[in-house]
């Protein structure tokens, strides 16, 4: 991911904070390997994960990264469409608001 595509609040606190940004990616990165889960499957947990707590910033970025990792647009909204009955509508319909934010700024 380019550091144009990265949210300004991370970036400042990464160039703040070096060694917690290179503790923060090594993190990331040990998790991705640790098992069979990759890629566009991973992205759209972590979405789904950024919208129950209702996390705009991590529903644009995990948005972001899995369409760059081979998501459709149906797949993400879907990911989004089978957390009603577990964060409730409301959380869901905001949380689509915000995938719309990164797929109407592709077009």
């Amino acid at each position: 991911m380019s550091d144009k595509s990265l949210p300004k609040m991370y970036t400042s606190i990464v160039q703040r904070y070096p060694e917690f940004g290179r503790a923060l990616s090594d993190l990331g990165e040990t998790v991705r390997k640790q098992g069979p889960i990759e890629g566009k499957q991973a992205q759209l947990i972590q979405l789904a994960a950024a919208a129950s707590i209702r996390s705009e910033g991590a529903v644009h970025s995990h948005t972001r990264r899995a369409i760059e990792a081979g998501a459709s647009e149906e797949e993400v909204r879907h990911t989004l469409l089978l957390l009603t009955s577990t964060i409730g509508f409301p959380s869901v319909a905001a949380a689509l608001s915000w995938v719309d934010d990164i797929i109407n700024s592709r077009l």
